[in-house]
Order: C-alpha cells, then sequence, then structure tokens
C-alpha cells in the first residue's frame, strides 16, 4: 500500500497543503468543518507527519539528548522516569547515551548531539562529578552549551558556567548524620566514595562538621573511601569490623555501600541496628525493600528529572531561568538505625 502523503490529505480533503500543516502543527485557525474533515482523513489513512519535514520547518527535531554515566544505577533511572513524565507534556523524546563514566565516550556523544541537532541537552555524572574539575573536559562541555540548551544534574564545571539542577547532598548528609546522633550515637564511621569525585567531598564535609557541631570526635580510622558499589560496602566493613574499636553507627555514600555494609555486618554476627545503625542515601527502590529497610536520604530522583526538563524547556523556548536550582532532600526513617542501647 502506498503511504499516504500530506499532499494526498490535502487532495482529499480538497484544501492547500498549508491548512492540512495548520491543522497538524495548530500553527493557525482552520474553521471548525474543515478541521473536522481533515482530522477524520488522517485518522482513517493513519497519515503520520514526516518528522523530518516538520524539524526543517520549524527548526526543531522534538528530541532531548541526555548523557548518563550508568543506566544499571536504578537512581539515573529514577531520574530519567521523572524527566521522561515532563518530557512528554511537550511531546520531546530521547535520544539516551550511557557514558560508563568514560570521558572520551561523554565527547563522543557530545558531537551526536549537536550533529542529531537535538532541541536541549541534560549532562549526568563522569566529568560534572570531579572533585577539581577538568579545564579541557569542562571546556568542551562550555562549548557544546554554547550551542544547545544544556542542564546539568548534581554537577557543575569551573565558574558554574552552565545551569544546574541538583539536589543538596550537604543538607541531606547533615540530616542523616544528626539522626544518628539525636538517637545517642557518638561513635560514628563513614564508608564509601572515591575522594576525587565532588558527592563524596561534599557529603564528607557534612559529615565531619555534623559531628564537630555535636562535639563528637572525627576519628579518622572510620574514615574508608573506596567507590560506590555494593561489593566496596562489603569490603569496607570488613575492615572496619577488623579494628580494635568499633563504631556503633555507619553513615554509607549510597544505598549501594549500605547493602555491602550491612551483608557484611550479618555476616559477622552483628544484628543489625540493634548492634549497629546504618544509613544509606539515595533511596534507591531496593532501600525500602531490602531487610532490614534501609533508613536513607531521598535525593526525590523523580523530581530531580522532572524539574530539569522544566528548566530545559525554559531555556529552549529562550526564557530566563536561576543558575542554580535545588531540591531538598527528605531523610526517609525506616528499619536499619535505632537508639542507641
Amino acid at each position: 500500500m502506498k503511504q499516504i502523503t500530506i499532499y494526498d490529505i490535502a487532495r482529499l480533503a480538497n484544501v492547500s497543503v498549508a491548512t492540512v500543516s495548520r491543522v497538524i502543527n495548530g500553527t493557525a485557525p482552520v474553521k471548525h468543518s474543515t478541521r473536522e474533515r481533515i482530522e477524520a482523513l488522517i485518522q482513517q489513512y493513519q497519515f503520520q507527519p514526516n518528522a523530518m519535514a516538520r524539524s526543517l520547518l520549524k527548526k526543531e527535531t522534538g528530541i532531548i539528548g541526555i548523557i548518563v554515566p550508568d543506566l544499571t544505577n536504578p537512581f539515573y533511572t529514577e531520574v530519567l522516569s521523572g524527566a521522561e513524565q515532563e518530557a512528554l507534556t511537550t511531546g520531546h523524546t530521547f535520544l539516551l547515551t550511557n557514558s560508563v563514566g568514560d570521558y572520551q565516550k561523554e565527547s563522543q556523544y557530545l558531537s551526536i548531539m549537536r550533529e542529531k541537532r537535538v532541541d536541549g541537552m541534560i549532562f549526568l555524572g563522569g566529568r560534572i562529578n570531579l572533585r577539581n574539575g577538568n579545564e579541557t573536559l569542562d571546556q568542551e562541555l562550555i562549548q557544546h552549551a554554547n550551542t544547545i540548551p544544556t542542564v546539568l544534574i548534581n554537577g557543575t564545571v569551573k565558574g558554574n558556567a552552565i545551569t544546574r539542577v541538583a539536589t543538596d547532598e550537604y543538607a541531606g548528609t547533615c540530616m542523616a548524620v544528626q539522626h544518628l546522633i539525636d538517637n545517642g550515637h557518638e561513635h560514628i564511621a563513614f564508608l564509601g566514595g572515591e575522594m576525587h569525585m565532588s558527592t563524596t567531598s561534599n557529603k564528607l564535609r557534612a559529615f565531619k562538621k555534623t559531628l564537630k557541631d555535636a562535639g563528637l570526635q572525627v576519628r579518622e580510622e572510620w574514615i574508608l573511601p573506596d567507590s560506590f558499589s555494593i561489593d566496596s560496602g562489603r569490603g569496607l566493613m570488613h575492615k572496619l569490623l577488623e579494628l580494635r574499636k568499633k563504631p556503633t553507627a555507619v553513615m554509607c555514600i549510597n544505598d549501594f555501600v549500605a547493602i555491602g555494609a550491612i551483608k557484611t555486618a550479618v555476616d559477622h554476627g552483628l544484628f543489625i541496628p540493634d548492634d549497629m545503625s546504618i544509613v544509606g542515601f539515595d533511596d534507591i527502590p531496593l532501600a525500602h525493600h531490602f531487610i532490614p529497610e534501609i533508613t536513607t536520604v531521598s535525593q526525590e530522583a523523580n523530581e530531580l528529572g522532572r524539574t530539569a526538563i522544566r528548566v530545559l524547556q525554559k531555556l529552549m523556548n529562550r526564557e530566563k531561568v536561576k543558575k542554580h536550582t535545588v531540591i531538598e532532600p527528605k531523610l526517609m526513617l525506616r528499619k536499619s538505625s535505632a537508639p542507641f542501647r
């Protein structure tokens, strides 16, 4: 069967191609009876407007490019879920790429975004989470952002040159540590994270500040960085339990590390939270279903994604936006933490 075109619809409706275009794009009023006739023909022949032709006409592709560092991480999928819900309200779809934290891949995907002429771009993880940044990588991203409206999620570049949306991880860490202190814990450890990443340094600063403000000692031997994985949590808890002096509570860089820490603690015969309270960060779906359910800090990942798209849409419409939009975190009290006995 021959593919129906806008010219066929116009001929069958006995109107001009411009009139059919106005009905499809809603760019100008059309007589009610004429609109009904055109819409009936569109439905009858299941006509799909040519997306490429429309993009040339409107100078828009209807596509938002997204660069994510790890699609297997449920935190990022929650962010993407919120972003997709918001993008659908304006008819945008995604060109989704997974950089796996590889800066070279990020550069390749940035070039692809420009080649595909995406209307806007969302960037997560990788280079924007480096503690001290990287001049070359930052400048490359800034140059692309000068061409494509861009929003960074939970990250920044030198000079805060690109619009960003972020959860206040510092405040969230303070909440979690204060919760442990309020429950009578005076001996608190910090597990996980890579020291060259800004999320680790931000959370560690908040951890130390909250302890010092409460008049409690920061024991450096209880601060054990490594990475962000479950295996990291297992290994770090094993190191912690080998120490002569042990903490009664642990703040973890994220929920994956918390899960690993709990598993190792249980393997060593500890009861969580009776013998040790453990708190995570992110509030991934598994945190609510793990045993024990994990007390954690919600980054409001879904809202983070939705807000990023709303800000990006304003940028694409050339409206004024704040350079930095902050999402407030929430402390989720569950069963992995309890008062000190």
